[in-house]
């Protein structure tokens, strides 16, 4: 599992000229999931996410966690952050999980992270075709693998 944070300042997501959903202050995150992904996971993923240190302190140095900022999260499921790009000039997504798989997975991760957040969360439509806006905070965007935990 995959996601690609970025600290935000704002995001929208829209779907067909229809406003689905926005934040303020907080992190939009990009989830890939693929086949092997399940319940260890989402619970490290989500873990981290709401208490990675990225919110400036009174000092200005990234020493607050979004827990502690307040923020809100917006959650967009992402199948192209499992691209496979090693052959040829059309990315493969084969490694991405099917809709049966990932639909679930994609469910579990929001109830997670509002578990963890204590509040609700914005979210896109999975499998839709969304325009995502964003107002980068920094920048700041932290590439976060689940299968890479060392």
């Amino acid at each position: 599992m995959r996601i690609l944070l970025q600290r935000v300042k704002k995001a929208s997501i829209t779907i067909e000229n229809r406003l689905l959903s926005e934040i303020d202050s907080g992190l939009l995150l990009l989830l890939g999931i693929e086949a092997e992904d399940g319940p260890e996971d989402i619970e490290w993923l989500a873990g981290k996410v709401v208490q990675m240190r990225l919110f400036n302190d009174e000092h200005g140095v990234m020493n607050k966690s979004l827990l502690e900022t307040g923020g809100d999260i917006m959650l967009v499921s992402q199948f192209t952050l499992h691209a496979n790009i090693k052959k040829g000039n059309r990315p493969s997504y084969i490694r991405a999980a099917r809709p049966e798989v990932a639909i679930p997975l994609y469910e579990q991760m929001i109830r997670k992270l509002q578990d963890k957040l204590g509040k609700e969360i914005a979210t896109g439509s999975f499998g839709a075709d969304m325009q995502v806006a964003l107002i980068n905070d920094g920048p700041v965007t932290i590439w976060m693998d689940s299968k890479d935990r060392k």
